[in-house]
């Protein structure tokens, strides 16, 4: 069996953090590119509310769409429960073969397993905006994308189609 091709994605926090994130890629198409985190490390747990999302050993399906102004996960726990959708707001990433760089703009859309849609962490991009961490441009089109997708999730037509097709299962047998 062939082993299937790996990115590393440099995912930039302003003002001056970043991570980088090894995946591997289990669907490349023109319009986007999936990958799958297999056992991430969380400690503690990352919550939204009070609800456990993702935590040591989960996986991740993500959506990545060259060009777009936000990734898409699909987050689950260590046992494969799917808990929701979580959309960064970032840059489009840069892509230069496998290695890839964007920058994360604090907001968050978040559709639990049950459907109901949030925008997440506005506390924390307002205060990004009066550091003058994103310039006003950025700020202004980070938060359109951030509306356009709470609306879209509200109204049912959010995530698309490929993210709701590509399970925890499918991305794992393509792995």
């Amino acid at each position: 069996m062939t082993e299937r091709p790996r990115v590393r994605i440099h995912y930039r926090r302003p003002p001056d953090r970043e991570q980088i994130f090894d995946q591997i890629v289990v669907l490349e198409r023109d319009d986007v590119i999936v990958t799958l985190s297999e056992t991430m490390e969380f400690d503690p747990p990352m919550r939204i509310e009070s609800d456990i999302v993702l935590e040591t050993g989960s996986s991740v399906v993500w959506f990545t769409y060259p060009g777009a102004w936000h990734d898409v996960g699909r987050f689950h726990l260590a046992d494969g429960t799917f808990t929701g959708f979580y959309a960064n707001v970032l840059t489009p990433p840069e892509i230069d073969g496998r290695v890839w760089h964007t920058t994360d703009l604090y907001l968050d859309v978040w559709v639990s397993a049950d459907g109901t849609a949030r925008l997440l962490d506005e506390d924390e991009f307002e205060e990004a905006v009066a550091r003058g961490q994103l310039d006003e441009d950025t700020a202004r089109r980070a938060r359109e994308e951030a509306d356009r997708l709470l609306a879209e999730a509200r109204d049912g037509s959010w995530p698309p189609v490929v993210v709701r097709e590509w399970t925890l299962d499918r991305a794992s047998a393509g792995a």
